[in-house]
C-alpha cells in the first residue's frame, strides 16, 4: 500500500448527494433502497455525502443501480450525472466540455 495519499474523485460526494436528492429520498430511505440498512446507518450516508468517507465499491455499485447509471459516472469527475434520475436507459452521463 505505501504512504502516499491515494487519488480520490473530487465530485463523488456531491454526486452521491445529488442522486439522493434528485430521487427525493431521505438518508434512511436511501439505505433501504440500496439494501444496506442492516449494516449502515444514516450518519454513514452523511459522511459519504460530505466527503469525510468514501464508500466501498459494493455501495457505489448500489448507488449506480438505483440511479440506473454506470459506476464510472460516479467516479469520473469529467462526467456529470444525467439530468433525470433514475435514468430511463442505463446512462453513461454527460461528458463535460472544458
Amino acid at each position: 500500500m505505501g504512504l502516499k495519499t491515494r487519488v480520490r474523485s473530487e465530485r463523488l460526494a456531491q454526486k452521491l448527494k445529488q442522486i439522493r436528492e434528485y430521487m427525493n429520498l431521505s438518508q434512511n430511505e436511501l439505505l433501504k433502497r440500496i439494501e444496506f440498512n442492516d449494516i449502515l446507518d444514516r450518519s454513514t450516508i452523511s459522511y459519504y455525502e460530505s466527503g469525510k468517507r468514501e464508500p466501498p465499491l459494493p455501495i457505489l455499485l448500489s448507488y449506480a443501480k438505483l440511479a440506473n447509471i454506470y459506476v464510472d459516472v460516479l467516479i469520473d469527475d469529467e462526467i456529470d450525472l444525467p439530468s433525470k434520475l433514475p435514468s430511463r436507459e442505463k446512462s453513461n452521463g454527460i461528458l463535460k466540455v472544458r
